[in-house]
């Protein structure tokens, strides 16, 4: 856990730099060569099973990377080195550091691309379908949770996309609380009671839906999803990466088919879980979020890291 822990904590100082700077390519570029070198130095055989998409000129830990030192045990992995790259150049809140890992053969293996997504916490665990309307959703969490329809809190992400859901969210009465960047923490906000969100839905990135659907397992949430896969190319990528129908229903244990899995993620800049990077003289000071699925608990720490400015932004 703590070799996990030290990769998300350095990728987010190493892109802590670029906070505010509109240097979208260099953030990402720090963070990503951070998180691949302190992976290949933890004694496993790891394998990069759903990232940033296959290799190319981009800085990415790409899909089908192995990186460990090839002596431990055998491992996959979902990654995002920056959830949040907008927010995190632009100075705003809402951007993380984030790493999921499970035994070989345990997560969803599929390409990079949009995934459509609902979840909810553990009172309505095996309520939801993606298959059914918004509507008939609502109306099953809202039973489940004890709860009128109109007393359900649902977190999306503000975008033209997801307009007419937002309206019908709200023409029944519920309340809508809008993000702007990274689903990873919002999609797992569901299965924290204390933050009264009972439900997640929208359309966002299939590795983003990979990373919260372990962290929601863990927690005892659920999770339903489908990939969206937007043209021939897309559609046949799925294919070949084993997926027979590549817009079938995925339930909870398709994207994660293990409990013996571990979700990371540490705060860039603050949100709603997590704070982000705090500087105080010659310390850097992380927070961060662990989530074992074996033990079912949620974990935070904080870590002082003492550094002279220089050395802390060239990890």
């Amino acid at each position: 856990m703590f070799d996990f822990l030290n990769v998300t904590e350095t990728a987010a100082l190493a892109s802590f730099a670029w906070v505010g700077s509109g240097n979208k390519m260099e953030a990402d570029r720090a963070a990503t060569e951070s998180m691949r070198t302190l992976l290949n130095q933890i004694p496993m055989s790891g394998t990069v099973v759903i990232g940033e998409g296959e290799i190319d000129e981009a800085p990415m830990l790409y899909i089908g990377e192995r990186v460990g030192n090839g002596s431990g045990p055998e491992i996959d992995l979902a990654v995002d080195p920056i959830d949040g790259t907008t927010p995190t150049i632009n100075g705003q809140n809402d951007a993380i550091a984030v790493i999921a890992a499970t035994p070989k053969g345990a997560l969803l293996n599929a390409p990079d691309m949009y995934m459509e997504k609902i979840a909810t916490g553990p009172r309505a665990k095996g309520i939801i379908d993606i298959n059914q309307s918004l509507e008939d959703n609502l109306y099953a969490v809202a039973e489940a949770s004890g709860k009128q329809v109109n007393e359900l809190t649902v977190i999306i992400q503000g975008r033209e996309r997801h307009q007419g859901m937002i309206d019908s969210i709200r023409s029944l009465g519920g309340k809508v609380l809008l993000f702007e960047e990274g689903d990873v923490i919002p999609a797992i906000s569901t299965c924290v009671e204390h933050l009264n969100i009972d439900m997640f839905i929208g359309i966002g990135g299939a590795p983003e839906g990979v990373l919260a659907a372990v962290g929601i397992k863990s927690l005892g949430g659920d999770m339903q999803a489908r990939l969206l896969p937007r043209t021939k190319e897309e559609y046949e990528r799925c294919k070949k990466m084993g997926l027979s129908d590549p817009e079938q229903a995925l339930i909870l244990n398709d994207l994660v088919n293990a409990d013996d899995c571990l979700f990371i993620a540490t705060g860039i800049t603050n949100n709603m879980l997590i704070r982000g990077i705090r500087q105080d003289k010659n310390k850097f000071i992380t927070h961060s979020l662990l989530i074992n699925g074996r033990d079912k608990k949620m974990r935070y720490t904080e870590t002082e890291h003492f550094f002279t400015r220089k050395a802390a932004l060239t990890v």
